[in-house]
């Protein structure tokens, strides 16, 4: 916990949650096509997602989701065309030879094996059912392909693959000789959905927050700097100690925003090769302890802002120093929010806990954690760039599958990872989670609270600055992120392939034009910038 001294804590969480993922922005988790499949004449499909409600006897409706096959006719979106019918086993109960009983207009129910998922659904057909459902032998979906090479254009039933758990209810229920009523629904998942605002409102909020209250030391001291210059009678040296750099901050050089992609790629492979169980309680606990600190230092600073004199009495605690006894009495509240987070971390609402947690972390790391030169933030940048492209775009030609997005999404673990914004998808019938990880909101953010201390630095106004730009550059990065997220029927995209042309891009142009790129390009002391003014004034 983090009450006066917050650099170590805070530059380990930075580097430690960074270094484990950088999240492919807006990722989408219920991506069902795969092109890797064979396709041939009549196995061409794409594969759907289906909503398989059903009904014993008058019970009420039930839903589970199914996935479609490679042939075969696709199941409808609308919810007028869907498929209704009753739902009959097959006999036998695989599917794989000559059905007995008529199932002329009804459902058929077989199980997975003895024959493959083409010589099943000819069956069915043949005995005239309208859609062949499958029931697995796993709780996963497996993608039912063709086999054999050949002409599959002769099956014109829709098939559906089932859970082993959802389907074994089934075929218990018919057993029993209850009668089942069963529906086949495809609904198309909307082009936009408002979560994309919400977390593009979040992660712009956040870098705006934490851009002005990174800045705010450096304008205070600018204020005070011109002001002791004035009054001509203050030492000259004293008036340069005045900009000297906060204590509390943390500079990142150019060798560690270069090495830092190479440590964030061993921790990506480990957590791609490793990730399990117990894994996923490492990261949580980390995030925990990540998310107390940010959280109980934003809400000191707001609070203690707000009613003067909360945070100036301290307590001496062994091995700690002078803690502020306000910060003792927010930190059990934070600790609490923490711990039923980690607890209940599954439940509906505990995605909004996660995004408390998770934007008070952010700020705190760019409030806290500095670039004092463009050199350092393009090269980090610059790293991030393509270490996001590579991971996401690159990795699937060698390990078959992008390692981001199988991190991201947690498809090794059963759980996605907490260190990212989520919104649930609102008007999304299939549900699921819009996300953005914390490294597309921090890397850019950097430069971003960079630039805005340079204006400050300055006396540079929004418009001749350059913190406006880059803030507006940013939005629009990850507008074409979404838009581009659409365009590839919800893959999930590298956002700082976007993010850095728009934000560190403009930056330097802008810099380059007002031929001033060499001034930031190398850091020079608030005292070196400023000397010959002082010297004019004193």
């Amino acid at each position: 916990m983090a009450f006066h001294s917050q650099k170590g804590a805070i530059t380990f969480a930075f580097f430690l949650l960074l270094s484990f993922l950088w999240q492919p922005g807006f990722c989408d988790e219920t991506e069902s096509d795969d092109d890797r499949a064979p396709k041939q004449p009549g196995c061409d499909n794409i594969f759907q997602l289906v909503k398989v409600r059903y009904s014993f006897d008058g019970q009420p409706l039930q839903e589970v989701v199914g996935l479609t096959a490679r042939f075969g006719a696709l199941v409808p979106s609308s919810q007028e065309d869907a498929i209704r019918a009753h739902l009959i086993l097959t006999d036998p109960l695989d599917g794989c030879s000559n059905i007995s009983d008529p199932l002329t207009g009804a459902i058929a129910l077989a199980v997975r094996g003895n024959c493959t998922f083409t010589k099943k659904a000819r069956e069915a057909q043949g005995a005239g059912a309208s859609a062949l459902l499958v029931i697995n032998d796993e709780e996963d979906l497996y993608k039912m392909v063709c086999s054999e090479d050949g002409n599959y254009t002769d099956i014109k039933i829709p098939s559906v693959l089932l859970p082993k758990s959802a389907g074994r209810s089934l075929q218990s229920a018919l057993v029993s000789g209850l009668d089942v009523e069963v529906s086949l629904l495809s609904p198309n998942r909307p082009v936009w959905d408002w979560s994309e605002l919400f977390l593009w409102l979040m992660a712009v909020c956040t870098i705006g927050c934490s851009a002005y209250w990174s800045a705010e030391t450096v304008k205070g001291q600018v204020n005070e700097h011109y002001k002791e210059l004035d009054q001509k009678n203050t030492d000259f040296n004293m008036a340069m100690e005045v900009a000297a750099d906060d204590q509390e901050s943390v500079n990142i050089s150019v060798m560690a925003a270069a090495s830092f992609v190479v440590f964030a790629s061993i921790f990506l492979l480990l957590l791609y090769f490793f990730l399990s169980e117990f894994t996923i309680w490492i990261l949580v606990v980390i995030f925990c302890l990540a998310g107390i600190q940010g959280l109980q230092h934003c809400l000191v600073a707001i609070l203690s802002r707000c009613f003067k004199g909360l945070g100036k009495k301290v307590v001496m605690v062994p091995h700690l120093g002078d803690l502020s006894i306000f910060a003792l009495t927010v930190f059990p509240f934070c600790l609490g929010l923490a711990i039923w987070w980690a607890l209940h971390r599954q439940a509906f609402y505990a995605w909004s806990i996660e995004d408390i947690f998770g934007i008070a972390f952010m700020i705190t790391v760019l409030q806290t954690v500095q670039l004092q030169e463009i050199k350092v933030a393009t090269v980090l940048l610059v790293c991030a760039f393509f270490y996001d492209i590579f991971w996401v775009f690159v990795s699937p030609l060698i390990f078959h599958e992008s390692v981001m997005v199988v991190v991201a999404r947690g498809d090794k673990s059963g759980e996605g990872l907490p260190m990212l914004l989520k919104v649930p998808r609102l008007s999304d019938p299939w549900g699921g989670e819009s996300l953005i990880g914390f490294g597309d909101i921090i890397l850019p953010g950097l430069l971003i609270c960079y630039c805005l201390r340079y204006d400050y630095k300055h006396r540079k106004g929004l418009r001749a600055g350059y913190f406006l730009y880059s803030f507006i550059g940013y939005g629009i990065g990850l507008l074409i992120t979404d838009i581009s997220l659409v365009l590839m029927n919800g893959h999930g995209q590298p956002a700082l392939l976007y993010l850095v042309p728009c934000t560190l891009g403009i930056v330097i142009l802008l810099a380059v034009r007002r031929g001033e790129l060499k001034d930031m390009w190398s850091a020079k002391k608030y005292e070196v910038l400023e000397k010959e003014d002082a010297i004019s004034s004193v």
